[in-house]
């Protein structure tokens, strides 16, 4: 780009523009970016900052916790609580919500995160990143309480995520599009490098763990065996398969050159209803991905419509070029059995 334009800059011109970002959005985006920066910091010092393997304990999700899964959730709440820009947070690692304490100014603002999505990869060096959702108090409101987070996706006002990889690059929506920000260390600030960004309506890419071939359900097998069949199938084009086990990795290379992501229900835990969070991955990955003009479904209905039921709630991922989740949509609608 022909001059460096800062997130803070940028975040200005657009609330000047389009006038949908107060001042009170803008600060928090601003503290969510600077949060992200410290744990760029932890990540990238690895085994020389003694943030590698296990913290030996576990989060709500009976999950081993990392000991960055720690770190960055603790950088993201005190990065947040004071600014008096929110009334409570959210985190895949918390049992409950963590409501601003008095001492410190209520805002009408709630934050949701995957503080450290991808742990698996922390120790091998692959990349993984945080993943952030904002939703606005109900405004009949006097308190706050877990029912004030159960939200559908389409409510957000702001949605993104921070990959940490060779470069660090912040990807952010507020509903008019989607930018992307690098972090530029020598100067210490989010920089915008690509603005509305697009995904393609369709694609020879898919990102799927094929490992649990065996437990999935009748439509997501016919898809990915039509991918697998290459041109001589009935898809007649060749399919490459990409899978980091890291979903913000994954979607950052959709929305970077297309693609279609799924992480489906699958027989091995009949009864839940798939394995990503609704709140802290599915809303936010979904909103940014729509606003691409890509598409996001459990495979039934529309993400962003699903009212949530309880803080951590599971669903069924597929997400990406619009025209691959429709037909994944078309199969399942063919197979009315399927979960």
């Amino acid at each position: 780009m022909s001059k460096k334009i800062s997130l803070t800059r940028y975040l200005i011109e657009q609330q000047r523009k389009q006038g949908n970002i107060p001042p009170e959005l803008r600060l928090l985006l601003e503290v969510v970016a600077r949060a992200c920066k410290r744990i760029s910091q932890s990540v990238s010092k690895g085994a020389l900052g003694d943030v590698m393997g296990s913290a030996e304990s576990e989060n709500v999700q009976g999950e081993i916790q990392k000991k960055l899964d720690i770190i960055a959730n603790e950088v993201l709440i005190e990065a947040n609580e004071w600014g008096g820009h929110l009334a409570a947070m959210a985190s895949e690692e918390m049992d409950a919500i963590y409501v601003v304490p008095n001492r410190y100014p209520k805002g009408e603002y709630l934050l949701l995160f995957d503080p450290l999505d991808g742990s698996s990869n922390i120790d091998v060096n692959v990349s993984i990143g945080t993943i952030f959702s904002v939703l606005r108090m109900p405004e009949d409101d006097r308190g706050v309480d877990e029912g004030d987070f159960l939200q559908p996706g389409h409510r957000q006002v702001a949605a993104g995520y921070c990959v940490y990889g060779p470069q660090t690059t912040l990807a952010l929506t507020v509903g008019d599009g989607v930018a992307m920000f690098t972090l530029d260390r020598e100067q210490g600030s989010f920089v915008l490098t690509q603005e509305d960004v697009k995904i393609p309506r369709d694609t020879r890419e898919f990102a799927i763990n094929m490992s649990n071939m065996r437990h999935w359900d009748a439509p997501v097998r016919r898809y990915i065996d039509e991918c697998l069949a290459g041109v001589e199938g009935p898809r007649e084009k060749d399919f490459n398969m990409r899978w980091i086990a890291s979903m913000v990795a994954d979607v950052h290379r959709i929305m970077t050159r297309g693609g279609v992501f799924l992480y489906p229900w699958d027989k091995r835990e009949p009864n839940k209803p798939g394995k990503l969070r609704l709140m802290y991955e599915a809303n936010p990955m979904a909103w940014l991905i729509e606003q691409a003009g890509g598409a996001a479904s459990d495979g039934h209905q529309r993400i962003l419509d699903i009212t949530p039921s309880s803080l951590h709630q599971r669903v069924s991922v597929i997400l990406g070029a619009k025209n691959e989740v429709e037909r994944i949509d078309q199969y399942h609608r063919e197979h009315p059995a399927a979960n």
